[in-house]
Formats: structure tokens, C-alpha cells, sequence
């Protein structure tokens, strides 16, 4: 039976940021807004190609290369370069999903250490942490751009416990991707999973620990834990 964990591992893209606005972004150049999902499931899908050639990409380059692929013969209503950057620049104005803050404030009050462990850039998240006043709650905001590999390798959660300076066992990731619960379940770590949309977990992936469908019902969970 795994013990509580000493560490909550938080990943950010569409976990804690509501990205849902990106689809506005894609409009706004002339694209159809379901391009949106399908930009962010072909930039996930290369990063992770990358990463098992043995590669290591960055989230900007790779995206802003995914973009100009699938834009490309859209009826843009601009120059395919700017179109590019204004859907990029949307990434660094989007906001948490509302529960978010006072689910990390009472993780935090809990006594659990909190970081983040993203596939993208840390100023993302200290964009979306600073105005919500959680920047503090956080010890620290890791990128696999300085780890060996993207997540879901091994390697990428390896680097996290490492620079926390605790063992997998002793860490719990937090996401509300499934291919992120199970490659952190094959590392060692506990898993929380936030299914905010009630969809079922794929029968294919090491099932979470914990389901919530808010960031805020997680301390609750965690406290039944507690012994």
C-alpha cells in the first residue's frame, strides 16, 4: 500500500491551465476553432516521437512547427508567419481553471512541498501562478527542457524526484492526462488524475491512485489517507 506522499507533482498544460481559450486564438487568424486540439494532440504526439528517437525538443519550437503544418492551405486571413506567432502568444495569456487556487492553497496548508513537472516552459506557469497569488506555494517549477527526456519517460520524472530530493515512492503527480498518470506510475510515483469532464480512463494505462473532478476535492482524499 503506498504511503502519503511528501511531494505533489503538479503538471500545468490543460491540468492547471484552462486552455480552452486557445480555440478563440485559432479563429481569430481565420482557422476553424477545432484545429485547437488537434494543434495540441500533433505537438504532444511529435515532442513524444522525440523523445523515444532519443531527442529532446523544446514546446515553443515544436509547436510553432506543428502550427505551420496544419495551418498551412487553411484560408488564413493573414500572413502564415504572424498567424503562427498570435496563436503562439496565446499560450502565455491563459488563465487557471477556477478551482485551482484554493485547491493548491489547502495542498499547501497541508503540509505537502509542491513543484510542477511540465513538457513546457516554467514562464508559463509563473505567468498563470503570479497573478493568482500561488507563486509562493510552489518550491519549485521544473521543466523537462532541463531533464533528459519529456514526459511520460522515465527519465523525466526521475529528473523531478532528484531535484526534490525524494524518492518516486514518496511523490504524487498530478494530471488530467492519462498517458501522464501512467508513465509517473510506472516511475514510482502515487497518481491523482482530475477528470473534469467525466470521461473513462483508458483501460490500456496504469489506472491513478486517486480520481477527483476538481483540484479541491484532492486534500480531502489525501487526508482519509493520513494515518
Amino acid at each position: 500500500m503506498s504511503t502519503n506522499p511528501l511531494v505533489i507533482v503538479f503538471d500545468v498544460n490543460e491540468t492547471l491551465s484552462d486552455m480552452s481559450p486557445m480555440a478563440e486564438r485559432f479563429t481569430e487568424v481565420g482557422a476553424p476553432a477545432t484545429v485547437a486540439k488537434l494543434w495540441f494532440a500533433t505537438l504532444l504526439r511529435d515532442g513524444f516521437a522525440l523523445t523515444a528517437a532519443g531527442d529532446n525538443g523544446t514546446f515553443a519550437e515544436i509547436g510553432a512547427e506543428a502550427l505551420r503544418g496544419l495551418l498551412t492551405g487553411t484560408g488564413l486571413n493573414r500572413e502564415l508567419g504572424p498567424a503562427v506567432e498570435h496563436i503562439v502568444e496565446g499560450m502565455a495569456s491563459l488563465g487557471l481553471h477556477p478551482e485551482v487556487p484554493d485547491g493548491v492553497r489547502a495542498l499547501r496548508q497541508a503540509g505537502y512541498r509542491l513543484i510542477t513537472l511540465t513538457n513546457g516552459s516554467t514562464t508559463v506557469a509563473e505567468k498563470l501562478f503570479e497573478p493568482a497569488g500561488i507563486r509562493d506555494a510552489f518550491e519549485a517549477l521544473l521543466s523537462v527542457e532541463n531533464a533528459p527526456a519529456w514526459k511520460p519517460a522515465p527519465a523525466s520524472y526521475g529528473y523531478a524526484a532528484q531535484a526534490s530530493g525524494t524518492a518516486p515512492s514518496e511523490m504524487l503527480l498530478v494530471a488530467v492526462h492519462p498517458w501522464d498518470i501512467h508513465g509517473a506510475a510506472k516511475a514510482g510515483l502515487q497518481t491523482a488524475w482530475i477528470n473534469r469532464t467525466g470521461a473513462p480512463y483508458p483501460g490500456y494505462f496504469t489506472p491513478p491512485d486517486h480520481t477527483v473532478m476538481l483540484l479541491t476535492e484532492l486534500p480531502t482524499v489525501l487526508a482519509g489517507k493520513r494515518t
